[in-house]
């Protein structure tokens, strides 16, 4: 069998659509650099070549999944009020979107130890996304780190739930009324 030649504009991007597929359809046990290489139309060598081994493939998706994962907050916090406990909630709600759209990746991200927090990129990323809670708790007047703490957890909580299907009444609920709901939950945890 000969390989496929490289015909990607960008294979690395190309190789982490690839995996975070490969994640969603086959579960982290189940994850390969081959099977990686094979869903992006490459030889099998590619993703070694790029990333090194399955947990440097697995690193630069968390890297990358943090990025999403604040970018998901973002598109929240763009429609919400400007107040800080508005903000807090918006990103509370964008943390379960991430979750529901993205479910294997959130599980990569919190609950995976494939990664390398070592790596400078993923501490990066996930220092940012940290951070950006750390930062939204002090706005809304949480001074504490209780207080950062309390509203992960209901935010990461919900989020947890709600991918795994776990909050069926809610989930059942039209998307305003849902997302009011979850709103006013995570809105019990701001200082």
């Amino acid at each position: 069998m000969t390989e496929k030649p490289y015909h990607h504009g960008d294979l690395r991007s190309a190789l982490l659509a690839a995996a975070e597929a490969e994640l969603a359809d086959k579960g982290i046990e189940a994850f390969s650099l081959r099977s990686v290489a094979k869903r992006a139309g490459v030889s099998h060598a590619a993703p070694a070549h790029h990333f090194g081994d399955t947990q440097g493939l697995l690193t630069a998706l968390a890297a990358e999944g943090y990025r999403l994962f604040l970018a998901a907050q973002g598109q929240r916090e763009a429609k919400a009020a400007p107040d800080a406990r508005a903000q807090l909630v918006a990103a509370g709600l964008g943390y379960i979107d991430f979750a529901a759209q993205r479910p294997a990746l959130f599980r990569l991200l919190f609950g995976s130890n494939r990664t390398d927090y070592g790596n400078a990129d993923l501490s990066s990323a996930a220092n940012a996304a940290y951070a950006h809670l750390a930062d939204q708790v002090f706005a809304a007047g949480g001074r504490s780190v209780a207080e950062e703490a309390a509203v992960w957890a209901m935010a990461h909580g919900l989020a947890d739930l709600m991918a795994a299907g776990r909050l069926k009444p809610i989930a059942a609920f039209q998307p305003a009324d849902r997302d009011a709901m979850l709103a006013a939950i995570i809105a019990r945890a701001l200082p």
